[in-house]
This record gives C-alpha cells, structure tokens and sequence, in this order.
C-alpha cells in the first residue's frame, strides 16, 4: 500500500511528517507556551518561537473540550496535514503549538490550511 503512495508523489521527501518535525516532550511545549507569542483567529491558535533549527516542529494541543475522540483526531489530521504541505513555506523555522480555537466547528481541510499560513506569518512578524 505504502509503494501506491510513493509512486503516487504524495508522499515525496519533502512531503513526509517525520519525527524530526514534531515537538515530542513537554520541555518543549513549555518553551512555546512560555513565550507568550501567540496569534489566532476564528480556527485557530498558534503559539510560536523561533527555534534556531533547519526546519519547523509542530506539536498539538486538542483538548476533550473539543469533542469526542472521533473530533479531536479529525482536528489533529487536518492540522498535521496543513502543517506537513506548508511547512517550506514557513519564512523562519518555527516551534509551533496549535489548539483549535474555542468554541469552532470542525472546518475544511482548506480552511484550516489557509487559517495556518496567515497566524505563521503574523507570529513571524511579531518574532522578527
């Protein structure tokens, strides 16, 4: 099944989700939050702090609030994709942490990847 997938080009080298790309300890989520550097809209919350790295990390926060564990997964594969297309697209290597926005509805795959390009750019401003 993988091989489909690899002569398909959907999973090329730049389009893989490898560990490397992930906050993975709570030392690192902490470093995030602490910063305080923050930017949201109607879908999302991104904290962010520039990490000194070859490449950006995402790490996800998707509380019970949110829904049920079909929700919250649903939440979490719209995320981890709009991060996984985008992250070249990134002007600086970022520590990200993204919560869905209190309060939203489940929202397309699209809308969430153009809610994630704009709160990267405005928390790259506020960075630089």
């Amino acid at each position: 099944m993988y091989e489909d997938y690899k002569r398909a080009g959907t999973y090329g080298p730049g389009l893989r989700f490898p560990q490397t790309a992930r906050l993975r300890n709570s030392a690192e989520f902490k470093k995030v939050f602490d910063t305080r550097r923050r930017a949201a809209d109607d879908v999302l919350l991104v904290f962010g702090i520039e990490n000194g790295l070859e490449r950006s990390r995402l790490g996800l926060s998707v509380s019970r609030k949110v829904g049920n564990a079909v929700v919250r997964n649903r939440w979490k594969r719209l995320i981890r994709e709009a991060f996984r297309k985008n992250r070249s697209d990134f002007p600086l290597p970022l520590d990200l942490v993204v919560l869905p926005q209190k309060g939203a509805k489940l929202p397309t795959a699209r809308q969430v990847e153009e809610s994630l390009l704009r709160l990267v750019k405005r928390l790259t401003r506020s960075v630089a």
